[in-house]
């Protein structure tokens, strides 16, 4: 149970690092000449890391009954 937790943590950081490293990137084509197919492409790339990202999150948050 804490291998799993420990890779889901890990996996979560390496996510979350290229979610940042996209953000990075997107803003800098988006200040100069632009290729719309790449940019579009690279917002895709950052929106389904942002969807694995929240599911990660929820997995590792214990459930709560109320």
């Amino acid at each position: 149970m804490i291998a799993d937790r420990d890779a889901l943590l890990r996996r979560l950081h390496e996510l979350r690092t290229e979610h940042r490293d996209l953000d990075t990137v997107i803003a800098r084509m988006e200040a100069g000449t632009v290729d719309q197919l790449q940019l579009q492409r690279l917002k895709k790339r950052k929106l389904k890391l942002k969807d694995e990202i929240a599911w990660l999150d929820s997995q590792l948050l214990p459930d709560i009954i109320a």
